[in-house]
């Protein structure tokens, strides 16, 4: 699968596409152009990759089973091919932190929380992180295991517990506009707030809507701020 990259140094910044988009979404839509100030200066490394979406949960004409064993085919893709291609094309000890808008927010959250030792940080715009938003009604243990609102709350291994509550990068933006769900990004902080999780939620006003406008404005604003 294909992976885009732009700028030379920095910590690395793995972009997650949106519903059913591909790794070229973030160029398309001009986010690039809108970082273009960190990724110039040497802070950041931005790598975009492909979603499967269209072959796992936007796929309707196939059996729900198959939606979950495409998407652990992903997961796995991630952390075997994706995250040893960027230890290589930067270094073994450069963090990295997944970014996503709308549904690329919660698998960028996901990628995090299920392997942060290989995955620094995250920064999750516009998200709801319960899976069974995109299940169509299906449940069972492998939809359980990739739904931060599910199993967030009875995570209980101290190691891994450790190593988020160690990241200091864990933001959750969300706007207030039309098609936003800011109390969904609300409740999921809650989770975190009860494991002793620290995060930064920033609930921006009602002239935010769910669009790329609103993303454009948040990911540059973290990158200059944050990092």
């Amino acid at each position: 699968m294909p992976i885009a990259t732009y700028g030379h140094y920095g910590f690395a910044l793995l972009l997650v596409p949106t519903a059913a988009a591909d790794y070229l979404e973030y160029e398309r839509f001009q986010l690039l152009d809108h970082i273009a100030g960190p990724i110039n200066e040497g802070k950041v490394k931005v790598f975009s990759i492909d979603s499967i979406n269209n072959d796992s949960w936007m796929n309707n004409q196939v059996h729900p089973k198959h939606k979950t064993w495409r998407h652990q085919q992903w997961n796995h893709y991630v952390y075997n091919e994706v995250v040893p291609f960027i230890r290589n094309q930067t270094s073994p000890g450069t963090p990295i932190i997944t970014c996503g808008a709308s549904f690329g927010a919660l698998h960028s959250m996901n990628l995090f929380l299920k392997r942060p030792d290989l995955i620094n940080g995250v920064i999750a715009m516009s998200g709801v992180y319960d899976l069974t938003e995109y299940s169509k009604g299906h449940y069972d243990e492998d939809v359980y295991f990739n739904s931060p609102m599910h199993y967030m709350p009875n995570l209980t291994d101290h190691t891994v517990l450790e190593q988020i509550r160690q990241s200091g990068h864990v933001h959750i933006l969300s706007g207030s506009g039309p098609y936003e769900d800011p109390s969904s990004s609300g409740r999921f902080a809650k989770i975190l707030y009860d494991k002793g999780i620290g995060y930064e939620l920033d609930i921006w006003g009602t002239e935010w809507p769910h669009d790329w406008n609103t993303w454009k404005a948040m990911l540059p604003h973290y990158l200059e701020t944050r990092f």
